[in-house]
């Protein structure tokens, strides 16, 4: 590690510097030049941030103390990939930034989101834009498809095999991601088609902050961002006329009734904000062609 932080505190830039020769030893008296890699005198506190972020996934602003300056242009920040859906990046924002400061219950984790929308309003966009937001790595996010957790016996998929039975070696898909990286977003894709024995499961996960897994190690959620996809209540939004967008009182209204008749009481009142995406508008899709167009302009 210190020679990656000595790496690291390089500076980015190198100088040309000319000197000046007395000649070249063949009577010439021509000048050569000769390049100087420049290093900086001391290891800085960001370097070695830096390195610790690199190894532990813990991101840089939380150990270099400056995160209480960052959650304060959340919104802002998150509105640079995500359009057209500014409240829910206010509800998001809000609760984020109760939970970093730990006025709300430390022994479970960061937040419990509930995203609901038609398809491609930006719903995984927006767990994107979280992990490179809080955790500097959009990459930083377990994608879990509950389409393939609907039976019972898939519960053990999640937390690993029983000891003899297949798998056990593996570990469990949930545990084992959050066990080797703790700080992400974990999204729960299709939340509606789960078992209900493995949103049981998850109720422990938003309760306690930490599963157990097959290997019987505690795994620790507190520092995970949980978000359940669905597409509860399409429907309403396939019969809304053209001029609704879907923050109408009567929308939302139909949607939280759709809601309520699948989940459980149990679940949602673990659930720190339910958010409802809107349909977006031509402009915001003219915006959102522009912004694709920037970013591959930028690979080229």
């Amino acid at each position: 590690e210190m020679e990656e932080i000595e790496r690291t505190a390089e500076s980015p830039n190198e100088e040309e510097e000319e000197e000046k020769n007395e000649g070249d030893g063949d009577g010439s008296g021509r000048k050569g030049k000769k390049r100087f890699k420049m290093l900086s005198d001391a290891v800085t506190a960001d370097a070695i941030a830096t390195v610790i972020a690199r190894h532990t996934g813990i991101p840089v602003s939380r150990i270099t103390g400056s995160e209480s300056r960052k959650l304060l242009r959340m919104e802002e920040r998150l509105r640079e990939r995500v359009v057209g859906q500014d409240h829910a990046l206010v509800a998001v924002s809000d609760c984020v930034r109760l939970a970093r400061t730990r006025l709300a219950a430390t022994d479970r984790t960061l937040g419990n989101f509930l995203f609901l929308g038609p398809t491609g309003v930006g719903k995984t966009e927006l767990c994107k834009a979280l992990a490179e937001f809080i955790f500097d790595d959009q990459d930083a996010m377990t994608r879990v498809d509950m389409s393939e957790y609907g039976e019972r016996h898939t519960v053990s998929r999640l937390i690993g095999a029983p000891p003899g039975y297949v798998g056990y070696e593996e570990g469990g898909v949930l545990t084992e991601s959050v066990r080797r990286r703790p700080y992400q977003v974990l999204l729960l894709d299709e939340f509606e088609k789960g078992h209900r024995d493995v949103w049981n499961l998850l109720l422990q996960l938003f309760d306690e902050g930490h599963l157990t897994d097959s290997h019987g190690r505690k795994v620790d959620f507190r520092n995970v961002i949980v978000v359940m996809t669905s597409n509860m209540g399409a429907e309403v939004f396939s019969q809304l006329p053209e001029h609704f967008v879907g923050s109408e009182p009567q929308v939302q209204d139909s949607v939280t009734e759709a809601v309520r008749r699948t989940l459980s009481p149990e679940l949602l009142n673990r659930i720190d904000e339910t958010v409802l995406f809107n349909r977006l508008r031509r402009e915001h899709m003219d915006r959102i062609a522009r912004n694709g167009l920037s970013d591959t302009e930028k690979q080229l």
